[in-house]
């Protein structure tokens, strides 16, 4: 009986450990565990980014590299490209079109986002573009990419090579507008497929905001506008109300909005690239399909878009780690040759400040980095040299868990600050060059004596 017993017990042993294995196994294996850590902001959408502008530094990303539709956000490439053109002054803001047979049928769909435009009627590039940047109009877009590039197909492969050249990777542009090619009533560009979709990854998304945003601020005042009147004071006048309902004032008004592009077509789903600035620091972020509670909503990309500038604005900010004209105990100076003086003080240019998770502050270290090509092989500066001349950076080393690093690396060189000379060493003349010759000439000797004699002892 009692072998029984114990039989019974070790049966029950056996199991209650085969049980507690596979709970073990499920609770620190499961894939959706790691999911729940990545998406620890809970952002229902199918990617999304969280940057800060000026750096790009990333603070939060969700299946940041998939590839996916936007929808209108596309209309950010044609924006750079105008605003590009018009800083070349290739074109100007005054300069009128008049609209093309493809324009102005798309213009008269009312069932996409657009203000109709006349046939053979004439418009200036400024009030196409405000159509575009606040109405999201799709025939005004159209309009923009002929007088950038004589037609649509052209501008596509435009849009193509920037892409290219603003490193965003993961792109596929086949249309100015960001409409589905099915919509653009057969006359798609050229080269492309009827059924063809404008995609990116959310990162390229957030690359080219980024690039937008820095290249040309001036895209936000028009961003920022909440509603305008088109051809105001004309038989022809349009309301145009901006699709950005985060705007202040809006429905999802939020503080310190004022851009950037939304999105929206059955196959992106709700998209939106937003930008919000307070106390002189901007944001970046993008949700790509995003939902509610699991359903496509309009709201949806806004509500998402809100909980990550939520967790930015109160979670992080923009600290001075040195402040300018600092000097580094063991870097504060740096050996000259053929000068008058044979080191320079060196110290930072500016501020060096960092975007920083509040309480992080002791997990941040700076750190100089001399520039090679600015020194001999020796690691010195040759004279003359001037005040103010740069021989290095400034930067910081994180010792934290957070390494999700930045979107470009112009933008890891803007999270630090030169170092330069504090003062001009002039070139030391010829006499002077010649008796420290001299003087090194004897020196060498003597040390090469002095170590001779001690051998000898």
């Amino acid at each position: 009986m009692e072998g029984l017993v114990v039989k019974n017990q070790l049966r029950k042993l056996l199991i209650f450990s085969v049980l507690s294995a596979v709970l073990f196994v499920s609770l620190f294996t499961h894939i959706p565990q790691v999911e729940a850590e990545e998406n620890f902001l809970n952002i229902e959408s199918d990617a999304a980014m969280l940057v800060e502008a000026k750096t790009g530094k990333i603070i939060f990303e969700k299946n940041a590299d998939t590839v996916l539709g936007i929808a209108s956000m596309t209309k950010m490439m044609t924006e750079y490209l105008l605003l590009e053109a018009i800083d070349e002054k290739r074109v100007s803001w005054d300069q009128e079109y008049t609209v093309s047979d493809y324009v102005y049928k798309i213009s008269q769909d009312r069932s996409l986002s657009n203000v109709p435009l006349l046939k053979d009627g004439t418009y200036n590039v400024k009030e196409l573009y405000e159509a575009m940047a606040i109405y999201s109009a799709n025939g005004a877009t159209i309009a923009i990419s002929e007088i950038l590039a004589g037609s649509e197909s052209n501008f596509v492969k435009m849009m193509n090579k920037k892409a290219e050249e603003l490193g965003l990777e993961d792109y596929k542009f086949v249309n100015s507008t960001g409409l589905t090619n099915t919509l653009l009533k057969g006359m798609h560009p050229s080269g492309t497929g009827a059924n063809d979709e404008n995609v990116l990854s959310a990162r390229a998304t957030a690359r080219l905001a980024y690039h937008l945003i820095n290249d040309y601020p001036e895209v936000l005042e028009e961003a920022k506008i909440p509603k305008k009147v088109f051809r105001e004071g004309t038989e022809h006048e349009i309301q145009m109300d901006n699709w950005n309902w985060m705007l202040p004032g809006l429905v999802f008004g939020y503080e310190g909005v004022d851009g950037l592009k939304t999105g929206h077509t059955d196959f992106a789903g709700y998209c939106f690239t937003g930008t919000a600035e307070r106390d002189g620091v901007r944001y970046i972020t993008v949700v790509m399909n995003a939902k509610s509670n699991g359903v496509k909503s309009f709201k949806a990309r806004f509500e998402e878009t809100r909980k990550l500038l939520d967790y930015a604005f109160s979670n992080y900010r923009m600290e001075e780690v040195l402040p300018a004209h600092h000097t580094f105990k063991d870097q504060s100076t740096v050996p000259v040759v053929k000068g008058k003086e044979k080191e320079v003080k060196v110290y930072t240019e500016k501020p060096l400040e960092v975007l920083m998770k509040r309480g992080e502050q002791k997990k941040y270290s700076p750190y100089v980095e001399l520039t090679k090509k600015s020194l001999n092989e020796d690691g010195k500066l040759t004279a003359p040299v001037k005040e103010g001349q740069q021989v290095g950076t400034v930067g910081v080393k994180y010792k934290g868990d957070d390494q999700l690093g930045f979107l470009t690396k112009e933008g890891a060189k803007a999270a630090t600050v030169n170092l330069v000379t504090k003062e001009e060493i002039e070139k030391a003349n010829w006499f002077i060059l010649s008796i420290r010759s001299v003087g090194g000439f004897f020196g060498d000797i003597w040390t090469s004596a002095a170590k001779t004699v001690k051998g000898w002892f």
